[in-house]
């Protein structure tokens, strides 16, 4: 994968969530022991009413581990903000709308 092209995509849709009047924000993590640190400094920035986890975190079945414990981060961290899943990185702001309404 280029990882250019990645991020070039995550930004255009971060524009999109701004385009829809909606503040988001986004976190990148790597996979080594400086991700829990940083997905819960970011859970608790503030008070979220949605969070999208994405794909790179969800489809691979060896980060299955990884997933879990994204997922009971945001549990923990966020437990006012419902949990959406996009399908591709260019479908997050339609992911967040479903529970935003």
């Amino acid at each position: 994968m280029d990882g250019d092209a990645i991020r070039a995509a995550l930004d255009a849709e971060l524009a999109r969530f701004a385009d829809h009047g909606i503040e988001a924000s986004m976190t990148l993590v790597g996979l080594n022991e400086s991700a829990e640190p940083a997905l819960v400094d970011a859970l608790r920035e503030r008070a979220w009413d949605v969070v999208v986890i994405g794909g790179g975190i969800r489809k691979p079945e060896p980060l299955l581990t990884f997933f879990e414990l994204v997922v009971n981060l945001v549990r923990q961290h966020a437990p006012g903000a419902a949990i959406a899943f996009n399908t591709t990185g260019g479908d997050s702001v339609d992911a967040a709308q479903r529970w935003l309404s």
